[in-house]
């Protein structure tokens, strides 16, 4: 069952949804989804300095990634084939019976911009603010302005609350992520045993990184 706007309002206020900052209430919720804006922070992905990305070397995260703060108020300019990490200003707590899905809003589909590549699901049990996956699919250079109504997350009730939710207790990597996470799937399991170029002082990528909104694990 999708929840409605009358579910959505009754679960934030009982609690055990949380969505923070709600500027405007009348304005966010929608009839059955909730708006969420765009944050001030971005991660780029640099062309030029590597050959490619390997998926299980975190350490080079740094390489490849730098991280922009814009303001609220002023633009950042996503241009034709850009792909960047960017987050939402709320942050979010899912109770253990609801499944959130992240959607763009159609206003900025139809400039051939969308939020998210893959990562559309915010697993019951997850708390902290969602990375979105920002691509300009279109021919002009589209100006996002943070604090923006960027997306629409829609929740979805389950059966019955997951039995092993989204969280510190199974390893969750992305939980209480605050600003956009650059992808951790070098500490995916099928990694574990590989063996990887040494870590040459790349850091706490956490620092430098995103979804996640993306909350697989």
């Amino acid at each position: 069952m999708i929840l409605s706007d009358d579910d959505i309002l009754a679960r934030l206020e009982a609690g055990d949804l949380v969505v923070d900052p709600i500027d405007d209430l009348d304005m966010q919720i929608q009839p059955a989804s909730i708006d969420l804006r765009l944050g001030e922070e971005f991660l780029e992905f640099q062309r030029t300095n590597i050959s490619c990305i390997h998926p299980n070397r975190e350490s080079e995260v740094s390489e490849y990634v730098t991280e922009t703060t814009v303001p609220e108020g002023e633009e950042f300019i996503l241009h034709p084939g850009d792909f960047v990490l960017g987050t939402t200003k709320e942050r979010v707590e899912i109770p253990p019976d609801l499944l959130a899905t992240v959607e763009g809003r159609s206003s900025l589909g139809r400039l051939a911009v969308v939020i998210h590549a893959t990562a559309g699901i915010v697993d019951p049990g997850y708390h902290g603010q969602i990375t979105l996956e920002l691509s300009n699919l279109g021919t002009a250079p589209v100006a996002l302005t943070p604090g923006m109504r960027v997306s629409q997350l829609v929740f979805t009730e389950l059966t019955r609350p997951a039995g092993r939710p989204y969280g510190v207790e199974r390893g969750s990597k992305y939980q209480n992520q605050k600003g956009p996470q650059a992808s951790r799937i070098g500490a995916d399991p099928e990694f574990a045993s590989e063996s990887t170029a040494p870590d040459e002082g790349g850091g706490d990528v956490e620092s430098a990184e995103r979804r996640d909104g993306d909350t697989d694990e």
